[in-house]
């Protein structure tokens, strides 16, 4: 029974250090992929969300052509014209600054997120709407969608590097406007539906944060390397030897 005292004293005290790592990894990336894998069953049984439809007529009734020329560029730039090169720059930067640990998080943060958007794609194969003639249309496959993907995987990244300062808000907030933005303009095109977008959204937010746990980020320098934890005494330390 002393044995089983000390381990169940060992995961205790695991979990009471390590609590809000487990929180983040539940919430950032078991519960996003459950509800990404709700979705993506519905859509390999080729079933119809109810909201996707309604959605996509709604927005098409408030077209204009101010609006039309607005989430053209809006596309555009959430993509090669814009979203590209600012995630080359945001590496570029942080290599250049010799934040190693910080350019490879970002870098695979951004490029994982879209080389994952392409096999899914793939995999997926989902017909993209076809509701009425689109003024930007798209050849590719719609689930999930590479804008709002690419997006949310970089403002993600971006949060997550810079959490511990104090532009985390402004970057939680401005990012999020834009990636609903970008998303918007996606639906308003009318080349892809709503739940492609909450899906890009879903699985960008459970890589991210996943590499966050494998990076663990928290425990970063300030030039992006590890902190070298502190030394403990033998008193400190579980009976078990678990850390």
């Amino acid at each position: 029974m002393s044995v089983v005292r000390q381990g169940l004293s060992g995961v205790a005290l695991l979990l009471k250090r390590n609590w809000a790592r487990l929180l983040a990894l539940f919430f950032g990336v078991l519960l996003p992929l459950v509800v990404f894998a709700a979705l993506a069953e519905e859509v390999v049984e080729r079933k119809k969300f109810w909201w996707d439809e309604p959605v996509l007529r709604w927005l098409h009734e408030h077209a204009t052509p101010a609006l039309n020329l607005a989430m053209v560029w809006v596309s555009r730039l959430g993509m090669w014209w814009g979203l590209l090169p600012l995630d080359l720059a945001v590496v570029g930067v942080l290599l250049a600054r010799r934040r190693w640990a910080r350019a490879t998080f970002f870098a695979l943060a951004v490029g994982g997120a879209g080389l994952l958007n392409v096999f899914t794609k793939q995999v997926f194969a989902r017909q993209r709407p076809a509701l009425w003639p689109s003024i930007a249309p798209a050849q590719n496959f719609s689930f999930p969608s590479g804008h709002a993907m690419g997006s949310a995987a970089a403002v993600a990244a971006s949060v997550v590097l810079v959490w511990p300062t104090r532009a985390r808000w402004p970057v939680v907030l401005g990012g999020t406007a834009w990636v609903l933005l970008v998303s918007t303009s996606r639906a308003y095109l009318g080349v892809h539906y709503p739940s492609d977008l909450v899906a890009a959204w879903l699985a960008s937010l459970a890589w991210v944060c996943g590499l966050a746990w494998v990076f663990h980020v928290r425990s970063w320098g300030s030039r992006g390397r590890p902190h070298a934890s502190p030394p403990r005494s033998a008193a400190s330390l579980p009976s078990t030897g678990s850390t």
